[in-house]
Parts: C-alpha cells; structure tokens; sequence
C-alpha cells in the first residue's frame, strides 16, 4: 500500500526530534505552570474542539484557583492546522523554549503519535483528550502520555457492536485515509469478525473530503446490510448527508458512525442523524454534574459542549491536582500522582489512570433521537446503555513496553 504523507511528515517529524533530551528540556525557566491546548481552530476538527476548547481549559484553571504551589497557572494555545510538521513545531518549541509543562488536546492522530514521542525524549507531559488512534497505549505508549477520553478501539466495537446486536452482519468500511481512520476501520472489523459477520470490503478518501458520491456508490453495489463511516467531524458529517441524498439508511443499508460528536449532530440536523448509534463518553444532559458544568459553558459558548471539550476541563482539572499532590511540576512526579488519584469529575466517576497511560472510564451508546423526540436545542441523545470500562476498553497491549509482562 501506497505509504500516506500525513504519516510520512510525522516519520521525518520524529527523525527530527532525535536530538532532544529531558535534561535539555528542564534548563527552562520554571516561575509557572503552564498548559498548551494543541488543537484544530480552523479545520475540519475546530467545531469539536477549536477555540471552545481554550474557554474550557480556563474555566478550569479559575475553578481551581488561577495558582498551584504558589505558581500562577498560564495557557498558551496554537492551531496544527491538521499539518504533522506544524504541529510538531509548536510542540517541541513549547516544551523546549516556553516552558510548557502539559500539552492538551491534540486532534489528528499522527500529530498526536509525534508528540507522544516528545514526551519521552524531553521528560514533559501530554494528555491527549482528542486523537483516537488507540496505538497511544499500544506500541506507541509513554510513561508521560495520557490518553484521556476515548480510543478507536472503543468507539468502533462499542458502535459496532450495538448495530451487530442489531443484524447488522456484513460491513462495507468508508474510511479516512490517515492513522484514525485506518484504526477505527482496523478495531471495527475485528468486532464485526469476532461476533461472526463479514467485512465485504472497504474504501479510503482523503481527509476534508467534500464528495463523497463514488465512495457511497461502490458501499451500495457491496450490498453490504452495513456501511461503517470510519472518519470524523466534517467528514462524516458530509458523509451522511450524502448517504441520505442516495436513500441509504431508510432501506436494507443502514449507517453505522464509528466516531460521531454532539457537535456533529448539531451540525447535520436530527432529520438527517436520527436512529443512529453512536458511543460517547461525555453528554451533557448525563447527570446533574454534567448540566450544571454544560450550562456555564454555554453562557460562554453559546452551545453545549462536546466531550472533547468537557474533556479537556477536566483532564486539566485532574492534572492541576495532581501537581498540587506531588508538590512540584516535574513530570515523573505528577505522572505519579495522577495515576495514584481517582478521576472524579463531571464526566467520570472512579475512573482510574491504567499503567499503560489509558483511563479507564464508563462509555456510553446513544441513538440520536427522531425530530419529533427532541424538547429543546441539544436534546438530542437518548441512552441505549451503559458500556462498563473493562467492557469498553481492550486488554493493555503487550507491544507497550509499560504493560507489565
């Protein structure tokens, strides 16, 4: 297969890095906390994170007291603009010259594999609320590395097998052609084929794709029961509206949306997203917790929250408590302390931290409601059924060198 050059920048962005070292990075000035929200302000992933996710990360950092140790507590904030070299620019500056102590974030998989490289040569760390490539706790695990919110694997087998559950047996993948797509395809078939059904084939498109036309007309002529949407935000949202352009959904092809957001939802309106299932770890109507923090983010916002953006209030929340516990900023330190402190917050209740940098957490399967269901904007959820964490998350890989053997 054609190698993809997203994944090809990111290969000669960590080639590039080779030189950095954690003692290197600790002559930086050290008078402040300081987080990086590295993410998407003006792409296709800005909606679910972007610019609402710097308004989280402060409310965040005022509801913990604006200071740590005595230290004031600073966000600085970047757009990647879904480039490998970019993002990875930013980053190691950040570490190396600024001083950042924590990066947040990171939407787009392949950036996100990158900077989980940087947080082991320069002793730093990354939580990564966004990307979803479930490698971050597989082959490319870092003892500095979080991965805070969901993963491929998660989403796709919690989705797929929803619609399995279903009758939904024979699979037609159209799929992002970079690391996230390729994993959500990857971890949905293999759900698809351990509960006896058939992946019948699959198609890649390029990331920010707008027609979607011949991908949906080869997943018709599969006469596949199921087209599994393996892409994310305005992808699969240009997707679906053109799947139901072409009558897909309402016949014998139904849709399965292995990552879909509330913001996505939003987006394409109930008429066009109703009785789809989708798994998410963060609604906004979930508990009294979540509404209360949901509706003092919308008198920022003007919207509800996606869980990326609940996310990255409390990831920012917990790491902020657990510098305040181990009573420094160093890395293996906090690391340490963040591992050791249950995750109680608005999203999470006794979520842990696992040695290979996962948290496990509850997930949760929705079908988005029909117009007719909704009894106000953001209505848009209802539960199917809590998906337990040992049950959401796969067993810790053996390709981490973390996983105890």
């Amino acid at each position: 297969m054609k190698k993809h050059p997203t994944l090809a920048c990111a290969a000669a962005g960590l080639l590039s890095l080779a030189v950095a070292g954690a003692a290197h990075a600790q002559t930086v000035s050290n008078d402040v906390v300081k987080i990086g929200l590295l993410n998407d302000q003006s792409g296709l992933f800005a909606d679910m994170s972007g610019k609402m996710s710097i308004e989280a990360v402060k409310m965040a950092i005022d509801d913990f007291g604006g200071k740590v140790l005595g230290k004031p507590i600073q966000i600085v904030s970047a757009d990647h603009q879904n480039k490998v070299d970019i993002g990875l620019a930013i980053a190691r500056k950040w570490y190396e010259q600024e001083g950042v102590d924590m990066i947040l974030d990171v939407p787009n998989s392949a950036i996100a594999l990158g900077v989980q490289e940087l947080t082991r040569q320069m002793n730093r760390v990354a939580i990564f609320t966004s990307p979803g490539t479930s490698d971050l706790t597989g082959k490319a695990c870092s003892p500095n590395g979080v991965h805070w919110t969901y993963d491929t694997y998660a989403y796709a087998s919690g989705a797929a097998s929803g619609v399995m559950a279903e009758g939904g047996k024979s699979w037609f993948f159209i799929t992002s052609d970079y690391a996230f797509g390729h994993a959500l395809e990857r971890d949905a078939s293999a759900v698809v084929k351990a509960q006896g059904g058939q992946v019948l084939g699959a198609i890649r498109h390029p990331i920010g794709s707008s027609d979607f036309s011949s991908y949906l007309v080869q997943a018709q002529v599969s006469k596949a029961q199921v087209i599994g949407l393996a892409n994310g935000s305005a992808d699969t949202i240009n997707t679906m509206k053109q799947a139901r352009e072409f009558g897909i959904g309402t016949g014998k092809q139904r849709i399965a949306a292995l990552y879909m957001g509330i913001n996505d939802v939003h987006s394409m309106g109930l008429a066009i997203g109703q009785d789809i299932n989708l798994v998410e770890a963060f609604y906004w109507d979930q508990s009294p917790e979540s509404r209360q923090w949901s509706e003092r983010f919308y008198k920022v916002a003007g919207r509800m929250p996606s869980g990326v953006q609940a996310s990255n209030y409390a990831a920012t929340l917990h790491y902020l408590k657990a510098v305040q516990a181990a009573g420094t900023d160093e890395a293996g330190a906090v690391m340490k302390k963040m591992h050791e402190m249950k995750i109680n917050d608005l999203m999470t209740k006794d979520g842990t931290i696992r040695e290979d940098g996962r948290v496990m957490r509850d997930l949760y399967l929705y079908k988005i409601k029909k117009p007719s269901e909704s009894k106000r904007p953001w209505d848009y959820y209802t539960v199917v059924r809590t998906i337990p964490a040992q049950q959401a998350f796969k067993a810790p890989d053996p390709a981490c060198p973390l996983v105890k053997k």
